[in-house]
């Protein structure tokens, strides 16, 4: 990821926040770097001054987000025995979900230099999808130790369908449908980790 995105943490997160309370409000076609900037309170020439250009700031954005969730997903262990495994889970895949506005990920799979970006923020080791995979299947191995998953459970594939279901559904749900997300991230839990070896409801 570019250093120039991380000159100064505190504006960077100022100017992430801004651009996407413009897209929630007026679309991802009011995002340019005047909206960014006029929502963040911030002189004009800021974001350039840390991003080489709006390309940048998007895949910066999504590249940060991602990071965030992976980082919630690491403390899944520290969660084992408490709750339920579902839930715990599920609010897993919901924050994922809920770090980036669909239109955000549309940019940044659309415009060619921000998608390019991305891949290289990827490239280069930034966390994502896998490192999301790596912790909920370590997750689901400490609750197999516990006896709270069936002992005989795939929880790799597990972990790589719960993954690959929040993939899909990031990339083609519409604003909104957090309780479509709820319902559908919900049954295929259920589907996946059958019946509670320790017989609870």
């Amino acid at each position: 990821m570019s250093p120039r995105g991380v000159a100064i943490p505190d504006l960077r997160e100022r100017l992430f926040a801004a651009a996407e309370r413009v897209v929630a409000r007026d679309g991802a076609a009011a995002l340019t770097s005047r909206a960014v900037t006029t929502e963040a309170d911030c002189g004009k020439g800021v974001l350039h001054a840390h991003f080489t250009g709006l390309d940048e700031f998007i895949a910066e954005l999504v590249l940060d987000r991602f990071a965030r969730s992976a980082h919630h997903a690491e403390g899944l262990v520290a969660r084992v025995g408490q709750g339920s495994v579902e839930g715990n889970l599920q609010e897993i895949a919901l924050a994922l979900l809920e770090s980036l506005h669909p239109a955000v990920v549309g940019l940044a799979m659309t415009r060619p230099a921000a998608a390019q970006h991305t891949r290289e923020g990827f490239r280069s080791g930034a966390p994502a999808f896998d490192a999301i995979q790596h912790s909920l299947t370590a997750y689901l191995r400490a609750e197999q130790d516990c006896g709270r998953v069936d002992p005989g459970a795939d929880v790799a594939t597990i972990a790589l369908a719960l993954v690959g279901t929040v993939h899909h559904l990031l990339m083609t749900r519409a604003p909104g449908e957090s309780a479509d997300a709820r319902d559908t991230t919900a049954r295929l839990l259920a589907v996946l980790l059958g019946p509670d070896p320790q017989g609870r409801p």
